[in-house]
């Protein structure tokens, strides 16, 4: 009888440091890993392991004790592992998408980013993740900017389906409007026909109305394929992206396809 290995779902793995931006990352994060029936996997960079500490016993890191907290917090019925690894954090979450479903990262609230729209590490992570990747960005008050509609841009880009399918299971997920900018709608209503859609012609990145809930307005999440990838780090706001505010805003990058997750 032959036997064939089978590919277990991979975790979402979170990058925490202690600080908010990345607890509101976790907090993004942990539905995700709910909804997938995945571990949901918190990971904590060092510049030096501990000695005479067992490998994979995080009891003396604080930092992954708070966010074990969090998460079961948020949920209590999620799985949780954490680990803390040795290493600069871009490399050490580089080294984990390998295995994970997805990465979540936090970003900072633009009066500490220092004129960029994105960090070291969620640059790192665009070049050279192996899974998609969701930066979740912090306002000015801390709270994570990831209220209102999923975006996400139809075209002829051979991963685009990919993107699409991650953008609709986003909606479902965070009961939330799916802002189809462009084409090729059809197909995507008929296969999610729970999910609210909008659309809009490319070049808009909205159509609006005078009565519109504040909270519809705005981008929550754009999700975007590996044609945005190359330039996604270089952009600034605004710029001509069909996302109109793109990428100042939450970002799920999907460079490579993804993992099976919600049907």
């Amino acid at each position: 009888m032959d036997v064939h290995a089978v590919e277990l779902p991979g975790a979402v793995v979170v990058g925490v440091d202690g600080s908010p931006w990345s607890l509101n990352a976790l907090d993004w994060a942990v539905p995700e890993a709910v909804s997938r029936g995945v571990t949901l996997r918190l990971v904590h960079a060092v510049p030096t392991a501990v000695t005479g500490v067992p490998d994979g016993e995080c009891d003396w890191d604080a930092v992954l004790v708070e966010a074990r907290e969090v998460a079961t917090q948020t949920h209590r019925g999620v799985g949780v592992e954490a680990a803390s690894v040795v290493g600069p954090l871009g490399e050490v979450l580089e080294r984990e998408s390998a295995a994970a479903a997805m990465m979540c990262i936090g970003a900072r609230p633009p009066h500490l980013a220092e004129g960029r729209l994105f960090g070291r590490t969620a640059s790192h992570l665009v070049d050279r993740a192996r899974c998609p990747v969701a930066i979740i960005r912090s306002g000015d008050d801390g709270r994570a900017r990831v209220k209102g509609v999923v975006s996400v841009v139809l075209s002829d880009d051979p991963d685009n389906d990919d993107v699409v399918h991650l953008a609709m299971q986003e909606g479902r997920l965070r009961d939330a409007t799916v802002r189809q900018v462009d084409r090729r709608v059809d197909s995507w209503i008929r296969r999610y026909p729970d999910v609210h859609v909008e659309t809009v012609s490319a070049g808009t990145g909205r159509v609006g109305r005078h009565d519109e809930d504040p909270r519809e307005q705005q981008i929550g999440l754009a999700v975007v394929g590996a044609s945005d990838a190359d330039t996604l780090t270089s952009l600034s706001v605004p710029n001509c992206h069909p996302i109109l505010g793109y990428p100042d805003c939450s970002v799920l990058l999907v460079r490579h396809p993804a993992r099976p997750g919600l049907s």
